[in-house]
C-alpha cells in the first residue's frame, strides 16, 4: 500500500447464496457500506467500482474471504478485475478467547476487513486452475474407493451366513476370484443374491481400474511427469500417492522450511504450556487431511518393508533416474524404517510411530520438490 493512499480493505463473509460485504476506514477505525449481495464476483466487482467513485482521493483497497467450500473462484475473478484478493485460513483469524455471544454474517465480515487490514492471519495459496482440476478428479477417485469395500463386506458376510468361508492366506488376490466364481448354491434365490453381490464388486473394482488408469495418463503430464518420477522413487509411493502430493500443494517453494511443510499438513506436535508447565500434546491435524491420510499411508507401508531389499516394482521405478535423486530416496526410506522401529522399541504406540514417520517423509519430500537433495533441514 502506497503511503499517499487512503486505504480501505474489505472482508466478505462467504455463503453459497450470498455474500455480506463490509469497507473498514482505518483512518476513523469505523465500518462503511456494510451490505448482502447474490453470490456473485460481478456483484463484488461493482461494490468495489462504487467505492473507488464516491472516494475522492486515490485509493487502495485490499479484499478478503475466508477459505472455504466456494473455493478460489471469487479471488480469479476479483485479480482478473485487477482487485487485490486474499484467502485466509480460518484458523489463523483471531477470535475472542471466550467465543462470542452474538455471531452475524455482518460482524464476521467485519473481523475479516480488521484482519486484512492489519495483516492478522495466514494466507491460503490458492492453486492453478489445472491442479485444482486435476486434484478433484483424484479426490472424486479416493472418495469412490469406499464403495467396493462395502460391496466386498457385503459379500463375504452373505458367504460366512451359508457357512462358505475362504481358507487361503488373504482375500481378494486372483486365486481368492477365481474361488468365488466356481461356488454354487443349492437354493436359487441363494444364487441369484450371490451373483448380484459378484457383479456389484467386480463392477466396482473396474470402475476404480479405470479411473486409476486415467490419473496414470495424468502423471504423464508434462506439467506432472517430471516430480512424479522424483516421488515414486521413494518406497510406498507410487503414482496415485505423488499425484495427490503434487496436485494437492502445487508449488512447494512456497514453504520456507520442511519443518514449516509438515506444520501445514498437521504432522507436528501441538504443544499446550502455561508458566513452568510445558506439556506436547497429538499432532495438531491442522491443513490438507488428504495429504496427511495419504503420507500416513505411505510412512506406514515404507516401515513393513524389508529393510535389506528393494523390491522389484521399486527398482522399476527408479530405472534413469538421476542417481542423486535416488540416494536422496533411499536415504530418506532407510531413515523412516529406522525411526519406525526405534519409537517401537521405546515402547510408543503404532499409531503414534506411523504419525512421527509420515512427519520425516514429509520433511522428505520437501527437500525433493524444492532440489535440497542435501539439506539436513529436509531430513531434520
Amino acid at each position: 500500500m502506497l503511503t499517499n493512499e487512503i486505504v480501505r480493505t474489505i472482508g466478505i463473509d462467504v455463503h453459497s447464496e450470498t455474500y455480506s460485504i463490509s469497507t473498514y476506514n482505518p483512518q476513523t477505525e469505523t465500518f462503511i457500506g456494510e451490505c448482502t449481495v447474490e453470490a456473485d464476483a460481478k456483484n463484488v466487482i461493482r461494490y468495489v467500482s462504487k467505492l473507488r467513485k464516491e472516494t475522492a482521493m486515490p485509493v487502495s483497497i485490499d479484499v478478503g474471504y475466508e477459505a472455504g467450500p466456494t473455493g478460489f473462484g471469487l479471488k480469479r475473478e476479483l485479480e482478473k478485475a485487477r482487485i487485490r484478493c486474499h484467502v485466509m485460513a480460518p484458523t489463523s483469524i483471531y477470535r475472542p478467547a471466550a467465543g462470542e455471544r452474538v455471531k452475524t454474517d455482518a460482524r464476521d465480515a467485519r473481523s475479516l476487513a480488521k484482519a486484512v487490514y492489519w495483516g492478522s492471519y495466514s494466507e491460503v495459496m490458492p492453486l492453478s486452475e489445472e491442479d485444482e482440476a486435476h486434484r478433484d478428479y483424484i479426490r472424486m477417485r479416493d472418495d469412490r474407493n469406499d464403495e467396493p469395500k462395502r460391496a466386498k463386506q457385503h459379500l463375504l458376510s452373505f458367504l460366512l451366513r451359508r457357512g462358505k468361508q475362504y481358507q487361503g492366506k488373504s482375500c481378494w488376490t486372483q486365486k481368492h476370484m477365481g474361488w468365488l466364481r466356481k461356488i454354487e448354491f443349492g437354493n436359487p434365490v441363494d444364487q441369484l443374491t450371490f451373483k448380484e453381490h459378484l457383479n456389484e464388486v467386480t463392477r466396482l473394482m473396474d470402475a476404480i481400474a479405470l479411473l486409476d488408469a486415467k490419473i496414470e495418463g495424468f502423471s504423464k503430464n508434462e506439467r506432472y511427469a517430471e516430480n512424479v518420477s522424483k516421488l515414486r522413487c521413494f518406497a510406498g509411493i507410487d503414482t496415485h500417492s505423488a499425484m495427490v502430493m503434487v496436485t494437492e500443494i502445487g508449488d512447494y517453494k512456497r514453504f520456507e522450511s520442511a519443518e514449516a511443510f509438515s506444520s501445514y499438513l498437521g504432522l507436528t506436535p501441538g504443544e499446550h504450556s502455561s508458566g513452568k508447565s510445558a506439556m506436547k500434546t497429538g499432532i495438531t491435524k491442522a491443513g490438507n487431511a488428504h495429504c496427511r491420510r495419504i503420507l500416513c499411508e505411505s510412512a506406514n507401508s515404507i516401515a513393513r518393508a524389508n529393510p535389506y531389499k528393494k523390491s522389484k516394482r521399486l527398482l522399476s521405478r527408479q530405472v534413469g533416474m538421476d542417481p542423486d535423486v535416488i540416494a536422496y530416496a533411499d536415504r530418506g526410506t532407510a531413515r523412516i524404517k529406522k525411526k519406525f522401529f526405534t519409537l517401537k522399541e521405546n515402547g510408543k504406540h503404532t499409531n503414534v510411530a506411523k504419525a512421527a514417520c509420515a512427519r520425516e517423509l514429509a520433511c522428505f519430500i520437501w527437500g525433493m520438490m524444492t532440489g535440497n537433495y542435501d539439506s539436513e533441514a529436509a531430513a531434520s
